[in-house]
């Protein structure tokens, strides 16, 4: 399956499961699009380096095309479904602070 397609599944999927599973409102929280804001810069300044000096190298056939600091599009996509999911289920998991 095209890495492009992949990374719009994964994004669905964490939007998906935020409405109707976890239902935190994180996506309305100022705090978690300027975090996302920091995690963004260092994703695009380290996928820059390493497919500007070929460390990491995409096959043209899976990916999307659009590159975005000499990384496909697709890697901010994951990006974010990765760390949305991760806050989602920090949000469910962590203790109160009453414990």
């Amino acid at each position: 399956m095209p890495y492009f397609l992949l990374a719009q599944i994964a994004i669905v999927a964490v939007v998906l499961a935020e409405i109707f599973i976890f239902k935190t409102g994180l996506f309305s929280d100022i705090r978690f699009w300027l975090a996302y804001g920091i995690v963004v810069f260092f994703q695009l300044l380290t996928n820059g380096y390493l497919t500007f000096n070929n460390i990491v190298m995409y096959d043209p056939e899976v990916i999307g095309g659009t590159r975005v600091a000499y990384a496909p599009a697709e890697d901010l996509f994951f990006g974010f479904a990765l760390v949305t999911l991760t806050l989602l289920v920090w949000s469910r998991i962590k203790p109160s602070k009453g414990e």
